[in-house]
């Protein structure tokens, strides 16, 4: 095989910068929340209690016009038993948290003014943005809207963002989940020049390196097919050198450049749905998310005007979330209700199913007796993405899906650190697996920490291995780390001739190597042990400090599946 091991060799230096290129360029999806809508609101109506109206807005339409769970499973579609399900959901949504995601709009919901008077509202604006920041007031995810950076409108949106962030500097910071939407792109080049842009406005406020991020607007059909007939929003996303947060698709403006006739302006049309399967291949893998546009069929005059609305909006929030596109926008409170009740029927019909999916993936069914659905790690990640993201976003709750992970996913910070660190004495390993929370499935907590074990660094090894005892001796005390030590050496055996093989064995391997012998011992008898213990006596150093950093990561999964089942 020593012509394998070669070649494989070879082929690693070859492949080097390619695999690294293809790492930063392709880091994987997000971790942590993501919106379930933008909200755009014009920049002359905003003000620190926006949330608040937008919300009282929304549950006097739902109280007006809802009517029983049957007339809103008639009106949306749906089984009268979900729509029981959800209704107090929604109407707590509305209560505590209707916005998710603002933006205050200087472009198009703006409109032309003259200079002094948007200069008085991004000034304006951003006071009442800090407002409702200090105050608790601003929802999750906020940011504004600029006129573009084509030449006639260039001038104007660097000014204007210019003003809004300096205010915002200067009263408190940018607030967290802040971002910039560039719209009607057109070019790479714009993409570069907003990286720049960027770069200069943190220097001039006194921002931190990278804290300006934006998302680009695809509303013309040049950002999807350029000259030279490549996708160019895939460019745009590499471009902006890890500022894109998302890619948002603007129906109108895009329909209408293609030469869609206004009456069949759809986020349905056909050039609609080509621009976004090009977003949605551009941006997968990238970390970059994905938002349709919106409809102009607003909820508004009466009860059959307004359910007629709504029965469109949910139809068309579904219809997104079907393909992947699990964030749109929403232009008026009323579209709220529809929003959230769409949304959250969407994951609570398939909850049911998508559990049992993955309680039968877990159970390995024998080969002789195949399940109805055959599952494999592709499916199975789409069905955990699912299940994270109706957590995340309010439709469903951790301990539907599972208890123990409720509570891994609930517990306070400060404890679910100290349980992780008797896993495993590395605090990267345990920052990892607390930013990625909420989990979805309690297999994916452990797959994140395999991956973060597999770049523990060697000083960490040695830091973790210093809560281990020697194989064959008893862990002392009446701690977490201690009781699970006693329970995986369980199977060592206690005569006297083991006893005196595996201290002399250990006395040697410590000379040898400078630290405790350590392997995952669990469901290993004594002789097994041993057996190892002399073989990696053999060993090189290199050799070695690979395994003992492999069995470390053996052991720290199989101590944060004891604490994902107390």
């Amino acid at each position: 095989m020593s012509h394998l091991t070669e070649l494989a060799a070879e082929l690693d230096a070859r492949l080097a910068d390619a695999d690294a290129a293809l790492a930063a360029r392709y880091p994987g999806d997000p971790v942590g929340r993501r919106p379930v809508h933008t909200v755009y609101v014009p920049a002359d109506r905003f003000h620190a209690d926006v949330v608040a109206e937008w919300g009282r807005r929304a549950r006097e339409a739902l109280d007006l016009h809802g009517g029983t769970a049957a007339e809103l499973a008639e009106v949306f579609g749906l089984d009268e038993r979900l729509v029981s399900e959800v209704h107090e959901r929604v109407r707590r949504k509305l209560e505590h948290e209707p916005i998710e995601d603002l933006r205050i709009d200087f472009e198009d919901g703006y409109g032309v003014r003259p200079d002094a008077e948007e200069d008085h509202a991004a000034t304006d604006a951003a006071r009442a943005l800090a407002t409702a920041a200090a105050s608790g007031e601003a929802p999750p995810f906020c940011g504004i809207r600029i006129k573009g950076l084509e030449a006639p409108t260039r001038a104007r949106g660097l000014r204007t963002l210019d003003r809004f962030t300096g205010e915002l500097a200067a009263h408190g910071g940018l607030p967290g989940g802040f971002t910039v939407t560039l719209p009607k792109v057109s070019s790479v080049e714009q993409v570069e020049a907003m990286v720049h842009v960027c770069e200069r406005l943190e220097r001039a406020h006194g921002l931190a390196d990278g804290r300006l991020r934006f998302e680009i607007q695809v509303e013309t059909p040049q950002a999807v097919v350029g000259a030279d007939g490549t996708a160019l929003v895939a460019r745009m996303i590499h471009a902006a050198q890890g500022r894109c947060d998302g890619l948002h698709f603007g129906t109108y403006d895009y329909t209408e450049a293609c030469g869609v006739a206004g009456p069949y302006q759809s986020m349905e049309h056909p050039a609609a749905d080509h621009a976004k399967a090009v977003m949605q291949v551009a941006a997968a893998g990238t970390g970059v998310r994905l938002s349709d546009g919106s409809t102009n069929v607003l909820p508004v005059g009466d009860r059959n005007d307004v359910r007629s609305a709504w029965r469109l909006h949910g139809r068309l929030v579904r219809r997104s979330l079907e393909r992947g596109f699990y964030q749109g926008w929403d232009l008026h409170p009323g579209q709220l209700p529809s929003r959230f009740l769409a949304t959250y029927a969407f994951y609570r019909e398939r909850l049911p199913a998508a559990a049992q999916r993955l309680r039968a993936y877990s159970d390995q069914p024998s080969a002789d007796e195949p399940p109805g659905l055959l599952d494999e790690p592709a499916t199975v990640a789409a069905l955990r993405g699912f299940l994270a993201r109706g957590i995340a976003c309010g439709a469903l709750d951790p301990d539907e899906v599972d208890p123990g992970l409720a509570e891994f996913n609930s517990l306070p910070e400060a404890d679910l650190r100290s349980r992780l660190l008797a896993c495993c004495d590395v605090e990267s390993w345990a920052d990892a697996l607390l930013m990625g929370r909420p989990y979805a499935t309690r297999d994916d907590p452990v797959e994140r920490a395999d991956e973060a074990a597999r770049s523990w660094t060697a000083d960490e090894v040695e830091r973790a291995l210093a809560a281990h005892p020697r194989i064959g001796e008893r862990a002392g005390g009446d701690g977490r780390t201690a009781r699970w030590s006693r329970a995986e050496q369980s199977g060592v055996s206690r005569d006297m001739s083991t006893a005196e093989a595996l201290a002399t064995a250990n006395r040697e391997y410590e000379a040898r190597f400078g630290h405790v012998f350590l392997i995952c011992a669990s469901g290993l008898g004594a002789g097994e042990i041993l057996e190892s213990l002399r073989l990696r006596l053999t060993h090189g150093p290199e050799t070695e400090a690979r395994v003992v950093a492999d069995e470390l990561r053996k052991i720290a999964l199989l101590r944060l599946k004891k604490v994902l089942d107390p």
